[in-house]
């Protein structure tokens, strides 16, 4: 089986995003907010089937682990209780996709964020995803200001009741910051990238997995620019008096293979161990086009996993499939239990 860690509902239906900008308009105005969004079984089926369904088949993949849109999150647009019921609208709706499609989605929550407010006000909803709507993970914003970076980094304390209820539900977190509001850092080509490579920096810095040492991070988009600068890391730590880190932080890190191009995959198996590392293409994602250089779409990321003449079967196994199984600890469980159900579901 090969599994996508790293996908999003790009492909909702419009209304669905249109309610989100009715409602912070709302909020902005001080006016009711609008009824929500109607969407139906069908229109989902549609924007699955001509979307990322059509992408599978083409590619030969088999399951993605599927979040909502994370440009779409905006945790920066509004207060807790709005976000909340944003972030509520866009899991509830990513479960549904889940049990239309229960052979190749799995679900992974969004967050309730906010600027300025403690992360454990996100507990209740990941605590509904995980037990009841069967999701297996959630995606973690290190910076909900949306580019200003105000909140305090992810090993401060304030950030530990969400670990320990993680911990507890055993389901791991993938770094993802959302859109950006300042002007110098460009969503996807910047602010991405600069939140992973910092939340990394971060984790470096600090002491967090010695108070927990089963919490899993995934770091998506190749780790940002973590494994190609990895000897400044190495160095780093070196001069920091920690540990070799793949003793200090690969226990519990992890890299997806979003990575555009064939170099940029090769490097990182080269540098990050082959337990670390998690087949992901993040599609339909941020990069949609075909590379003019080889003719192929740059985010058919497995032409470049299967294209490493050194990885061995066994390597291959591992990114498309063990590795995933492993840090994402509910997934086999939760996909035998959505199969088990797809006759009631279809």
């Amino acid at each position: 089986m090969i599994i996508d860690c790293h996908g999003h509902y790009t492909t909702s239906p419009r209304q669905h995003e249109a309610w989100r900008a009715a409602q912070i308009a709302a909020l902005k105005d001080g006016t009711p907010v609008p009824p929500r969004a109607v969407i139906t079984d069908d229109e989902i089926r549609e924007s699955i089937e001509a979307g990322q369904r059509r992408i599978q088949r083409e590619r030969g993949t088999d399951l993605t682990i599927f979040s909502p849109r994370a440009a779409g999150m905006g945790h920066h647009l509004a207060g807790a209780q709005a976000n909340a019921v944003w972030s509520g609208e866009c899991n509830d709706l990513v479960h549904r996709v889940c049990s239309l499609f229960p052979r190749h989605f799995v679900g992974v929550c969004q967050l309730p964020q906010a600027p300025g407010v403690a992360p454990d006000t996100c507990i209740a909803e990941l605590r509904r995803c995980v037990e009841e709507l069967g999701f297996i993970g959630c995606n973690l914003n290190p910076d909900p200001s949306g580019g200003h970076w105000s909140g305090p980094p992810m090993t401060d304390r304030s950030w530990y009741p969400l670990y320990e209820a993680m911990v507890e539900l055993d389901v791991p977190a993938m770094i993802h910051v959302s859109s950006s509001c300042n002007p110098n850092f460009h969503a996807t080509g910047a602010h991405y990238l600069n939140g992973d490579t910092s939340v990394f920096m971060q984790l470096l810095s600090g002491d967090l997995f010695a108070d927990f040492p089963t919490l899993r991070f995934i770091i998506p988009h190749g780790g940002g620019a973590v494994p190609y600068h990895w000897g400044r890391y190495r160095g780093l730590a070196q001069d920091m008096k920690r540990p070799l880190l793949r003793d200090y932080l690969l226990k519990n890190v992890f890299f997806d293979t979003c990575v555009y191009h064939q170099p940029g995959a090769e490097l990182l198996a080269k540098v990050i161990p082959v337990e670390n590392i998690l087949f992901a293409s993040e599609t339909i994602g941020a990069v949609q086009g075909i590379d003019p250089e080889t003719g192929h779409y740059y985010d058919d990321t497995r032409r470049y996993i299967d294209a490493i003449e050194w990885l061995s079967d066994s390597d291959r196994q591992h990114i498309y499939e063990d590795n995933a199984r492993a840090v994402y600890g509910r997934l086999t469980a939760q996909l035998d239990k959505q199969l088990a159900t797809e006759g009631a579901t279809i």
